[in-house]
């Protein structure tokens, strides 16, 4: 942020400090059925939470794709997807610690939204841990140190900033995560010991450099890196630790959506793989269908599987 969007940043982050945090589970955030849960800390939240990146134009795929996500998701747009996502079951919401998500999130609460929160720390937060505290004025479940900067610091070997923004969050009486496209940062943090209370997971290592593609594959994609086998490696890594995980990018950012057939095998070879104590986040972008509606129904009926 430069320095008038982080002033007017703090200074609505401010104003939400009296807003309340969202309800314990049970105090009627939802007029329909709640979808199947899972503890998360103090708290249930479903096995499918709502993502944000729709919302705020991240695709993953390209710029032109990224500017048709911005220009639909108007605020009221974002607000019926929030209160349809409540009304279906959902009971959290995945989102950025930033200026525009901060704003949806006090209007949503002001029109009677009780979804829980989880937050994912952008640079102005890790940069500066002494926001942490008014962050943790809105009641976030966790905040979780970046995917993309977590990676990067795992490479360069510098991970201890990593490390001291867990304790820092936990010092503010917040679950502190970890967010990660590399199966091996899991697998780092936990056979050092991290204080780190849940991992979001990318299901695609889509921030392998060009290098590390050709030393793994022999060639480099044009773009994001996301390979077929991706997803085993991770839900590997995601079982061989007893932490909560959040998975994302089931659906590869919308590259396994050609049809239902395709959407539901993504959702089961996610759920199925991930530990029954885990939840994945998804992000909707209902332009052209009811996609809250169709992966709550999708979600429900996989779950009433014996053995997922």
């Amino acid at each position: 942020m430069n320095s008038n969007s982080r002033r007017s940043f703090l200074q609505s982050a401010a104003a939400l400090a009296a807003l309340s945090p969202a309800p314990a589970h049970g105090e009627g955030q939802t007029t329909g059925a709640l979808l199947p849960t899972v503890k998360f800390g103090k708290q249930e939240i479903t096995r499918m939470i709502a993502g944000s990146n729709p919302f705020y134009g991240y695709s993953h795929f390209n710029r032109i794709f990224d500017q048709i996500m911005r220009e639909w998701y108007t605020q009221d747009r974002k607000m019926e997807v929030l209160h349809a996502c409540e009304r279906e079951g959902i009971n959290t919401w995945q989102f950025p610690y930033d200026d525009l998500p901060v704003e949806d999130l006090k209007r949503y609460r002001a029109e009677g939204g009780h979804l829980h929160i989880v937050l994912l720390a952008e640079s102005e937060l890790m940069k500066n841990p002494g926001l942490l505290p008014q962050a943790a004025k809105l009641g976030p479940l966790g905040i979780a140190y970046h995917g993309s900067r977590t990676d990067g610091l795992f490479r360069s070997g510098e991970t201890q900033q990593i490390k001291d923004f867990l304790k820092a969050v936990r010092d503010v009486g917040v679950m502190a995560g970890v967010s990660t496209h590399n199966p091996a940062v899991v697998d780092t943090a936990e056979s050092e010991g991290w204080e780190v209370d849940y991992y979001q997971t990318c299901l695609y290592r889509v921030t392998r450099t060009p290098e590390e593609a050709r030393a793994e594959f022999k060639e480099a994609p044009i773009g994001e890196t996301y390979m077929e086998k991706d997803p085993e490696r991770m839900c590997r890594m995601i079982r061989q630790t007893k932490k909560p995980c959040l998975a994302f990018k089931l659906f590869g950012a919308g590259r396994t959506v050609a049809n239902p057939r395709q959407i539901e095998a993504a959702f089961r070879f996610a759920l199925s793989n991930i530990k029954p104590t885990d939840s994945v986040i998804v992000g909707m972008f209902p332009r052209f269908s009811d996609q809250v509606q169709e992966n709550t129904g999708m979600v429900r009926r996989i779950l009433s599987t014996p053995k997922v």
